[in-house]
């Protein structure tokens, strides 16, 4: 059974209507929101995919392999967006998107 990220239609309704050219996504996971994103919005040159996970990581690689060349997989904490951005050359992005898992909540 295919995992559908919480909450997409309404995350996608975010961007809705939005041109964006740079994506920078914290919490990429196995990728379903950022599958979802790239569908939607062709015109997105580099979406930066970043999780702490590295089996999320290699899981988002293989269900993204048709945005090969889009896409770059960053092994990392989002908490150090800045320097990850700027190792790269970018200055600033269209588009941010975060998730949060409160494990006190649960």
């Amino acid at each position: 059974m295919a995992h559908i990220p919480a909450m997409l239609k309404e995350s996608l309704e975010i961007f809705k209507g939005k041109k964006i050219s740079l994506f920078f996504d914290g919490t990429l996971g196995a990728g379903g929101f950022a599958r979802a994103l790239l569908q939607e919005h062709g015109e997105i040159e580099r979406y930066f995919g970043c999780d702490r996970d590295e089996s999320a990581l290699n899981i988002a690689r293989e269900k993204l392999k048709e945005f090969e060349g889009k896409v770059e997989f960053v092994h990392a904490n989002f908490r150090d967006v800045k320097e990850l951005l700027e190792e790269r050359g970018v200055s600033s992005v269209e588009g941010f998107f975060l998730t949060w898992e409160c494990r006190q909540c649960n």
